[in-house]
């Protein structure tokens, strides 16, 4: 007799419908998972065999039988222990031992020897997949109920072991599942953004730095900070995440999505703009992303957040110059021999670095001991096209001793500066609906704009171009350059509430340029 039961394979950031097809026949025992599984898909025969005895069913191996399992489609490489449970089901229906109707249902999850049922990854875009496809009840383990309850439309059940689940299909049992309600999202949001453990009011001075992130928290621009070791300018990297505005529903169903299929979502689904941090060892392909069937890297997974590269020079020349598309085209396609991928990289990089590799140079107090090569190969490490992809370079100097041991309360606080960057980025957002209206392209921040958005949402009055073109000349810009600082300008002026690019905001933007 042969079954069919479904489950779901991840793919990228997206996913197919696997059917997981079970057949028994006579003859002596033996257990085949065919359909191009990996080492931990073959694996599944001893762990669902065990999971089986141990929930009061018969054993495949208490039987001489021959079963086949067969995943399809054969040609897409099945990979992890996603399948245990629809193998499972697959071959208690074959063998008679339970009877349901499979045909619109989903299964997803982990045996353990004892029939528990593990977490698994990539469950939100499974479940996503699943709602396309047309099915109406997704079965997954109990630790991915609140990240597969973010789905509306679609029945789901979280199960704890194989007993629960087969009590649940079982006629002469009063035992049923209930079915997870979508998650309240709204309020949880909130609460996580009130709930920061360093802001800018922890950080003493350094009026200058926290202006610049200001400004690029409100037009989702790259910033740049130089200054000796110890100015703080990693602390205000960290609190640069508090003044970002809290995420909508679609951004969380987005990185909920990416931190998934990774296998790094820890408390059900993402309520922070996610802010990454990788050690300035990191390799290229951790960095992008990639590997023998591609995987996103930290720039796909500081999607819709901060991108932390501390140390900045000191990162492999590879990954630097590695940054250049994605920072400009908001994502990377990742193309290898067996496949390839585009994977999303809208992220803010926040990036530190010391004027040398001592850190002294330009101290009026410690000198500088680098040695003239040592310096020039430093400043190399970033280049041309990388400087003009760097909209701000702020200075991070040192600070007084007596800011240092002034009482804390005397900085203004993280929650005034993100209202004043919600407040921008609301004014950024009306615009770009009104001008996008029947278009496919969507932005939400001056970052984002391209040549055709600059002419009609950032225009400038004859004085202001003049004084821009005055700057461009003297400071030889590059047109990339050129129009980062329109860019810029126009940010400044949506924090100000200004309709139109004035010259303070020009001045105040090309000051941020590097000297």
């Amino acid at each position: 007799m042969s079954v069919k039961v479904h489950s779901a394979q991840t793919i990228g950031l997206g996913a197919n419908i696997i059917d997981v097809e079970a057949d028994i026949s006579q003859g002596l025992h033996s257990f085949s998972v065919v359909g191009l599984p990996d080492k931990a898909v073959e694996e599944s025969r001893d762990r669902i065999s065990a999971a089986i005895k141990n929930s009061g069913l018969v054993s495949p191996q208490k039987k001489n039988q021959k079963v086949i399992i067969s995943l399809a489609p054969a040609d897409l490489k099945k990979e992890g222990p996603v399948f245990d449970l629809s193998i499972s089901l697959a071959y208690l229906l074959a063998s008679k031992q339970i009877f349901f109707d499979a045909s619109d249902k989903i299964f997803l999850g982990e045996l353990a020897l004892d029939g528990s049922i593990r977490s698994v990854k990539g469950t939100l875009v499974s479940v996503g997949v699943a709602k396309k496809m047309g099915f109406k009840q997704v079965f997954v383990p109990q630790k991915n109920i609140q990240e597969a309850s973010l789905i509306k439309g679609i029945k789901v059940f979280g199960c704890k072991n194989l007993s629960e689940l087969i009590s649940h299909f079982s006629r002469q049992s009063e035992f049923s599942l209930t079915e997870s309600p979508p998650a309240g999202m709204d309020f949880k949001i909130t609460e996580a953004e009130d709930n920061f453990s360093l802001g800018f009011e922890d950080v003493r001075g350094q009026e200058s730095a926290k202006r610049g992130l200001e400004i690029a928290a409100a037009g989702g621009h790259n910033i740049l900070m130089v200054g000796p070791p110890g100015t703080g300018k990693t602390m205000l990297a960290k609190a640069f995440s508090t003044i970002l505005p809290p995420l909508s529903f679609d951004e969380v169903l987005e990185i909920t999505a990416i931190h998934s299929v990774s296998g790094i979502l820890k408390d059900g689904f993402m309520l922070r703009r996610p802010f990454r941090s990788p050690h300035h060892t990191s390799s290229y392909v951790s960095i992008v992303g990639g590997g023998v069937y591609p995987k996103p890297g930290e720039i796909t997974l500081s999607h819709r957040g901060v991108l932390f590269l501390d140390e900045f020079p000191e990162f492999d020349r590879r990954v630097i110059e590695a940054l250049r598309q994605p920072m400009e085209d908001g994502n990377i396609t990742v193309a290898r021999a067996k496949g390839s991928l585009k994977f999303p990289a809208e992220f803010i990089m926040v990036c530190a670095m010391n004027p040398c590799p001592c850190g002294n140079k330009g101290s009026q107090t410690k000198p500088c001991v680098c040695p003239q090569g040592a310096l020039m190969r430093y400043q190399r490490k970033i280049s041309g096209p990388i400087v003009d992809r760097i909209d701000l370079w702020i200075d991070v100097p040192q600070v007084e001793y007596e800011k240092l041991s002034a009482k804390r309360g005397n900085e203004e606080q993280s929650k005034s500066i993100r209202e004043r960057v919600i407040k921008a980025r609301k004014i950024q957002n009306e615009r770009f609906k009104e001008f996008q209206k029947g278009s496919k392209r969507r932005i939400f921040t001056n970052s984002e704009m391209g040549m055709r958005e600059l002419e009609k949402l950032a225009p400038l009055s004859e004085k202001v171009k003049k004084i821009l073109l005055r700057a461009a000349e003297n400071f030889n810009f590059s047109g990339r350059a050129y129009h980062r600082v329109i860019k810029l300008a126009r940010t400044i002026s949506d924090l100000e509430g200004e309709d139109k690019i004035l010259e303070k905001h020009i001045f105040e933007a090309l000051q941020y340029r590097p000297k």
